[in-house]
């Protein structure tokens, strides 16, 4: 049986310090690029549907804390705006 790859170290920070990773950040702004070229409301509505429909709560009250933080870009804000 073949050898596990090693895992992936966790992201280092300037200064040695490690810093969290925060999937649902990536992944919304995976999903908004596969909407970006609609019109920015249909686009937030696409994503927000999707969110609705695909992720599990503790998902979208994560990615909901982002958008409370400001840690969004603006087509996924909007899309979190119309999640609430």
């Amino acid at each position: 049986m073949p050898a596990e790859p090693p895992a992936a170290a966790a992201p280092v920070a300037a200064g040695g310090a490690h810093t969290a990773v925060v999937p649902e950040r990536r992944l919304i702004n995976d999903i908004a690029r596969q909407f970006a070229h609609l019109p920015a409301e249909v686009a937030a509505a696409a994503v927000a549907d999707h969110v609705r429909r695909f992720w599990d709560p503790r998902m979208r009250a994560r990615l909901l804390a982002l958008a409370d933080d400001g840690g969004l870009d603006p087509l996924p804000a909007a899309a979190a705006a119309q999640l609430r």
